[in-house]
């Protein structure tokens, strides 16, 4: 099964059967893609599938042809026969999509970790051209309520990868934590990145936000259990570069002027109020803002700097969400 629907398809009489012959065939603009194919197929066949210049019959070829322009910047074609695979593409992003389907045509043993026994690696004759609908395909993963580790969140970019996604919302800060190291603001993953406890199930009733969830709302226990983490800016770029190898954008989320609750706990002169709040326990829309200062404007000049140089998208979310307006309207 090809995921997702390729935009044509074309069923073809001949099937082809990988084996420990089988060669692939790239230039060096094409190597690196076809290498990663390679690399995958290597641990579930056991064939040695080395990447080679020169053309071959029972072969899976590679070719980067800027003429294609019409598949845009992600698309392809891939032509499967008796003799082998031909994959064609603009790009490299192509490439890498192109190589996909090819395994989605194998046997689904071919999405394994080890070596699979008794599998005849075929694939079936098959004529695609594949441009993709969505510019945007993403995936938003909010480690602010909840830490992920650096091990899952490559796990997370691997399976979109497997469904040709291509951004990865991060979801980095907000009142539950702070999670990117900010080396002039040290407090941020000092203080922002942990939080007391967590409330146990949802808030719900209410009035709207923060104090009035819990009057009105949910008044179950908070679970008391520290929690936390940060990711290091080493730990950061370590994951756009796995990313970009997947053909993924990664696009941060740094919360403002709401959603700020943990870095006002870390920086109380960011707030609206003296309070030394702790960082937020429970859900909902927080009261709790930046404070639209010389001083935060400051803060979050220095903080953008820092992020623009761990993270190269195109695109940095800012949320711009449920932001109370009352604290403004007291100060």
């Amino acid at each position: 099964m090809i995921i997702p629907k390729p935009s044509q398809l074309t069923p073809l009489e001949s099937s082809f059967v990988l084996n420990s012959d089988t060669v692939l065939v790239a230039d060096a603009a094409a190597h690196a893609e076809a290498e990663k194919l390679a690399r995958d197929l290597r641990v579930v066949t056991g064939f040695a599938l080395p990447v080679q210049r020169n053309a071959a019959h029972n072969s899976i070829r590679f070719s980067l042809d800027a003429t294609l322009e019409s598949l845009g910047a992600e698309g392809y074609e891939l032509e499967v026969t008796q003799d082998g695979a031909d994959l064609c593409a603009p790009t490299e992003a192509g490439l890498f999509y192109a190589a996909l389907t090819l395994r989605q045509l194998l046997p689904a043993a071919a999405f394994g970790m080890t070596k699979a026994e008794g599998v005849t690696w075929e694939a079936r004759g098959v004529r695609v051209r594949d441009v993709p609908r969505f510019a945007w395909r993403g995936v938003h993963l909010d480690c602010s309520r909840h830490f992920m580790p650096v091990s899952f969140i490559k796990k997370l970019l691997e399976a979109m990868a497997l469904h040709k996604l291509n951004t990865f919302h991060w979801h980095l800060t907000d009142d539950q934590g702070w999670r990117l190291e900010i080396k002039k603001y040290p407090r941020l993953t000092e203080v922002g990145a942990w939080r007391s406890g967590t409330r146990v199930g949802h808030e719900y009733g209410g009035t709207g936000y923060d104090d009035a969830v819990h009057t009105g709302g949910n008044q179950g226990a908070f679970d008391d259990v520290r929690h936390g983490g940060f990711y290091s800016q080493d730990e950061a770029r370590d994951i756009v570069a796995f990313a970009k190898a997947l053909h993924i954008e990664v696009v941060p989320e740094i919360e403002l002027p709401g959603h700020a609750q943990a870095a006002i706990a870390a920086y109380p002169e960011l707030g609206n109020t003296e309070e030394q709040l702790e960082v937020c326990r429970h859900w909902g829309i927080i009261k709790h803002v930046y404070n639209p200062s010389e001083r935060t404007l400051e803060f979050l000049e220095d903080v953008f700097s820092e992020v623009l140089e761990v993270f190269p998208s195109t695109y940095i979310h800012v949320g711009g969400d449920e932001c109370p307006k009352d604290e403004w309207k007291a100060s």
